[in-house]
């Protein structure tokens, strides 16, 4: 019976193979096969043993179920694969599968080859995501709205702006991964406590073989773990990326409210009901799951952290958190990541909402403008804010044309003559650089992966 809504209603299917157990098993007996792969190499094993044992640590031999009864009764999961993976070998290799080794090992060490493959999935979508909005940047880049602080009316900006600052965070967000997966994805095989002592003379050298065959960095110290730190920085900023997701469908349900109606996510009409008592209904439920999934993502944050100072060598309160926290993370991430794409590979546009939005104060937007136009004519700065700013109040509370009460001024219309000002009060030319800017960022990218 299926319990947690992963099982059954969020995650994609590339993710969620990647933390099967089945797959969590195959890693593992990919480390015991690197493992006997290096003794043998290194002489420290026959030769024949550890082929016996590399051919024998697959899953097509070592049944998930013959694991799953062993630990019914050992209750240890890595003594029981080891016992899964003897059980398989001719003669008497099975009785070196594992040796000089300790179990968390074979944990982080395979821990790191499903983090890898998590992270290779998790960057892919965001190269995707951030092409997707690039796209948009370049087509929107002359769509001019009205820009909002504190959710009021400032002065215009432009959906290229918009889409192009977002782009630019997900290439942050990108290369943090990519320092991440640098720190977390490593091998170890270093013993009880660090210092290889079961194996010898040679123990650092199978350390340093054993990552080698697995294409992994080897950790250039431990104690019983790799050191949670690195941990903490993936589980960060895989937190710090769903931040980025949040203000994106966010500022989407934002800008779908009824009042603002810019743009909104994609709804069928043919299929989808918004409401089920309220027909006219057609809500952000796509934007929404992404805020709500997030919320799961950056609560990790705090676990992680606290997995990081253990006892000594090391306890295992970090054990029993992982289990959840690592497969969890990944899929939700990767999840909310699918859904961002969705979003905005089908993000609809109201025009009309758009013009009509920049419009909606009557000209007030256009103050700073003013002002900075009286000052260039040779009005003082804050001569020129004062007088704006006294007729900006005035026509917001009297619902009149600034640029009215501006020609009106006897103090303004000395600075700049009516044409001037009616020329001045077009918020389609007031945007700056930003045409510059995301040309700037388009061009860039273009060396972005």
């Amino acid at each position: 019976m299926a319990i947690h809504p992963i099982e059954f209603r969020y995650g994609t299917p590339e993710m969620k193979n990647i933390w099967e157990y089945e797959n969590k098993l195959q890693k593992m007996l990919d480390v015991e096969s690197a493992l006997a792969q290096a003794e043998g190499q290194l002489g420290i094993i026959k030769k024949e043993y550890a082929d016996e044992i590399s051919k024998k640590a697959n899953t097509n031999y070592v049944k998930l179920e013959r694991v799953n009864e062993i630990e019914a009764a050992k209750k240890h999961d890595i003594a029981s694969m080891v016992q899964g993976i003897a059980e398989q070998c001719d003669g008497e290799a099975g009785e070196y599968v594992h040796f000089g080794a300790t179990s968390n090992d074979i944990v982080d060490t395979s821990n790191s080859l499903l983090l890898k493959d998590s992270i290779h999935v998790l960057e892919d979508k965001i190269i995707k995501l951030t092409n997707i909005i690039l796209k948009l940047a370049k087509e929107n880049k002359d769509k001019v709205c009205i820009g909002r602080t504190h959710g009021q009316h400032a002065i215009p900006t432009t959906y290229g702006m918009k889409f192009a600052n977002w782009a630019a965070e997900l290439k942050r967000q990108y290369d943090r991964l990519e320092h991440a997966k640098n720190n977390v994805c490593v091998g170890m095989l270093d013993g009880a406590v660090g210092t290889t002592a079961a194996l010898g003379p040679q123990g650092w050298e199978v350390h340093k073989k054993v990552s080698e065959i697995l294409d992994l960095p080897y950790a250039t110290i431990t104690n019983q773990v790799v050191q949670r730190d690195n941990h903490v920085e993936f589980i960060m900023v895989i937190a710090n990326l769903a931040t980025t997701l949040t203000k994106i469908a966010l500022e989407i349900r934002n800008l779908q409210r009824t009042e603002i109606m810019e743009v909104g996510e994609f709804f069928d009409p043919e299929k989808q009901v918004g409401s089920s008592t309220m027909p006219h209904k057609m809500n952000p439920i796509t934007a929404e799951r992404i805020c709500g999934i997030s919320r799961i993502v950056k609560s990790y944050v705090t676990a992680a952290m606290e997995n990081n100072p253990l006892w000594h060598e090391r306890d295992l309160t970090n054990s029993s958190c992982e289990r959840i926290m690592l497969p969890e993370a990944c899929i939700l991430s990767d999840y909310t990541l699918e859904l961002t794409i969705k979003l905005m590979t089908k993000l609809q546009f109201h025009d009309e909402n758009i013009e009509k939005n920049l419009n909606l104060t009557h000209g007030l937007v256009m103050a700073e403008r003013l002002m900075a136009e009286l000052t260039r004519s040779g009005m003082g700065k804050q001569t020129a804010y004062a007088i704006v700013r006294k007729n900006a109040i005035k026509a917001n509370k009297e619902k009149l044309l600034l640029a009215d009460l501006i020609l009106a001024d006897e103090e303004a219309s000395k600075f700049l003559s009516e044409e001037e000002v009616r020329k001045i009060m077009d918020p389609h030319t007031y945007t700056g650089s930003a045409d510059i800017i995301v040309d700037e960022i388009l061009e860039d990218s273009k060396n972005w992966f």
